[in-house]
């Protein structure tokens, strides 16, 4: 027998490295469904409150500890509920440790292997428990950011409430992607609190920053609600060819109903971002050297780029609610880059040669989901059927040339004129659809929480050669499926087990010239989540296997082609802690033990380069509550990562290392209330200034050095 059952209340609110035009391979709700949504604050490490998550955002966090994500189901769901591990990086934790990059973000998160490359600011290059997720697992608000070669979104970590990242294949939901999960980014949002901020930062490097925030009611309408982050940059880096300069701006709207069950959120970003075509050293002999193979004079990376799109939500009672959420997005990609090729006999000049790529991008990406909360008898069962479709268009241009030697006596960097090639070596129009439709339940049965989940996913690609004139199409279909099961136990204990696939479109032909089938990938996972309600603490432990089939692999008949024959085979455990306590205390600790094998095609039996074995971190921040240092704020985070092997022949490894990070803060208002709201930090990432090398797929890279950077804020 049916019955209708009221919705629950929301918890409250590749060219990666090198210059070679190769992607990375596998080797290398809504918190909506309310009658009222609060925004909630939290204590910052200066003692400045934070503002709440604003409505729809489909996160909650109190402090560093997350409590609900909707990236695991797409509906408002506590974590402990939801068969597969999932990693939040909340704003507060982002705000004491003055994040930079979403790349640095996620570097105190477990199965998360960031630094592959080196120090390139170019890109956000990172991989979940050994597979890359750059280019088909990165999801902004719960859509795709759909990429080309060199137009890949550049994310500001200003502009996000938080990160959220979830493990192992989850085609059932997202459609095409890495086995090894996604990460989800979440836009600030309107709050119902007014909320202001400016500040100004100022760094190593000729760093100078300044950056506002603004939310609440518009025009005193509590249905009308706006937030506008904004944020200007010039900077150096460690390398003279590569700036770090940024403009960005993000406005957003939230438009709703008297009584809450209509709501319609717009969000915008424009951003005007540079920085370098090549952020490598040259190599030699296996190793990179102290010569950068930039030049200033012909090596910006220029990058405009912009979205637009809204989420609409609306509750036609307590059991039905239906969610359209839709993004369109735009990037231009100017990419020039000068590169070392050899050194002379005599050692005296360097050869050198040019490129330049040129990328033009447009996507859209659309959700419709509808919600049905029934109970049939004793079980109660939240359904979610949805149907989404992305599409995405790129042209893409490359032009390859020479350019004047460099004197290795004076380093004449940027002193030469350096001619832009023709962009005549490769000039390709790209469109790729995806549809897919999908269908979850969510079983309630006394302590049992059963989810269960399958899509079917139709693709079409068809690329268009403008120099040759030619056309290749390409079509694949795909079912995919979970299942999983949680235990709640009254002390906050929630054991799970759970199995998931997923798929990512492989794009080619054989010798014989079939079409190249898509790659697969299967987890099992079994894991337990503790979170207790008299504690605002979270501990996870999770243990899996990915299984990657159809991974490409070299023909051995056909040395110039490949052929599907490749699998990847990864193990692990990860341990996750993070608390945040009324003491003035916040913690974050992770540990991840990985053992990844090519188990079929190419260095069969050898582990992917890049990839530690072990890999350990923890960050601290305490802020004193009283007395005379009331106010004061102390953070410290060590970062460990175990050996790795620098190529897939396992030839040598890279070294081991361990990097430290800290901050310093003071809240102002502690010691003189007229300075309410005002604060300073000092963030020190890289503290000991240790520049590792890291070799990955036989060529090395060299780790950022030490970044200081010092903040002054005024909330009001």
């Amino acid at each position: 027998m049916f019955a209708a059952r009221p919705a629950p209340r929301a918890l409250a609110v590749a060219l990666l490295g090198c210059t070679c035009l190769t992607a990375i391979g596998a080797t290398g709700a809504r918190a909506q469904d309310v009658i009222e949504l609060d925004t909630v604050t939290v204590e910052g490490s200066a003692g400045t409150p934070t503002p709440g998550e604003g409505e729809g955002s489909g996160l909650e966090t109190d402090g560093y500890v997350a409590k609900a994500a909707d990236v695991g189901t797409k509906t408002d769901t506590p974590l402990n509920k939801v068969p597969q591990s999932i990693s939040v990086v909340s704003r507060q934790q982002l705000e004491d440790r003055n994040v930079q990059t979403l790349s640095e973000a996620l570097t105190y998160t477990p199965g998360v292997r960031v630094g592959a490359f080196g120090f390139d600011p170019r890109f956000d290059s990172f991989s979940i428990r050994g597979f890359d997720v750059v280019y088909n697992g990165v999801y902004r608000d719960g859509l795709r950011e759909l990429t080309g070669n060199f137009s890949i979104f550049k994310t500001e970590p200003y502009g996000l409430q938080g990160v959220s990242v979830l493990k192992g294949p989850s085609s059932v939901l997202y459609g095409g992607g890495s086995p090894g999960g996604i990460v989800n980014l979440t836009s600030k949002r309107p709050t119902d609190a007014p909320f202001r901020e400016i500040e100004t930062q100022i760094g190593n490097n000729d760093r100078y920053q300044a950056q506002f925030d603004a939310s609440g009611p518009l025009a005193g309408n509590d249905n009308v609600l706006y937030r506008i982050t904004g944020l200007a940059r010039t900077a150096e880096t460690d390398l003279a060819s590569v700036p770090d300069d940024r403009t960005f701006i993000a406005p957003a709207l939230t438009l709703r109903s008297d009584d809450r069950n209509t709501h319609l959120t717009i969000l915008g970003e424009y951003a005007d971002i540079t920085t370098g075509g090549n952020a490598t050293y040259f190599n030699q002999n296996g190793r990179p050297t102290g010569l950068e193979s930039g030049d200033p004079a012909f090596g910006d990376f220029d990058q405009q780029q912009g979205r637009i799109g809204y989420e609409f939500e609306h509750r036609f009672n307590e059991t039905v609610a239906v969610r359209q959420n839709l993004r369109y997005a735009h990037i231009d990609a100017d990419v020039k880059y000068t590169s070392i090729g050899a050194l002379s006999p005599d050692g005296l000049t360097a050869s050198r040669s040019t490129g330049r790529i040129v990328d033009d991008l447009d996507s859209i990406a659309v959700d419709n989901q509808v919600q049905v909360n029934v109970d049939t008898g004793p079980v109660a069962h939240t359904l979610l059927g949805g149907l989404d479709y992305n599409h995405v268009d790129v042209d893409d241009k490359i032009g390859l040339g020479t350019a004047p030697d460099l004197d290795l006596v004076t380093l004449n960097y940027g002193t030469q004129p350096i001619p832009s090639p023709a962009l005549d070596f490769v000039a390709t129009t790209t469109r790729q659809s995806q549809t897919g439709v999908y269908l979850q339940d969510q079983l309630e049965y006394n302590r049992f929480v059963l989810t269960l989940g399958g899509r079917y996913d139709w693709l079409e690609q068809e690329a268009f050669n403008q120099l040759s004139v030619s056309t290749s199409a390409q079509d694949d279909h795909k079912f995919s499926g979970r299942a999983g099961l949680a235990y709640l136990f009254d002390n906050g204990i929630s054991p799970y087990v759970s199995y998931s696939t997923s798929f990512s479109p492989v794009i080619g032909n054989s010798f014989s010239g079939d079409a190249f089938s898509p790659s697969e990938g299967e987890q099992e996972e079994i894991g337990v989540k503790y979170a207790p309600s008299e504690v605002n603490l979270a501990i996870n432990a999770a243990l899996f296997r990915i299984r990657q089939t159809n991974v490409l692999a070299s023909d051995p008949n056909n040395p110039n082609f490949q052929i599907q024959r490749g699998e990847v085979e990864s193990k692990g455990i990860e341990l996750e802690a993070t608390t945040s306590l009324m003491a003035g205390l916040n913690l974050t600790a992770a540990y991840t033990y990985l053992d990844l094998e090519i188990t079929a095609g190419d260095n069969e039996g050898n582990a992917p380069s890049g990839i530690p074995e072990h890999q350990f971190s923890i960050w601290s921040d305490y802020t004193v509550q009283s007395g005379a240092a009331e106010g004061l704020g102390f953070g410290a985070g060590v970062r460990y990562l175990g050996e790795s092997f620098g190529d897939d022949t396992n030839t040598f490894r890279n070294d081991s290392r361990i990097l430290v990070d800290a901050s310093l803060s003071y809240d102002f208002g502690k010691a003189n209330p007229k300075l309410e709201g005002v604060s300073a930090q000092i963030n020190a990432k890289n503290l000991f200034d240790k520049r590792a090398d890291s070799c990955q797929a036989g060529y090395c890279y060299r780790d950022e050095g030490r970044n200081v950077i010092g903040s002054l804020r005024y909330r009001f």
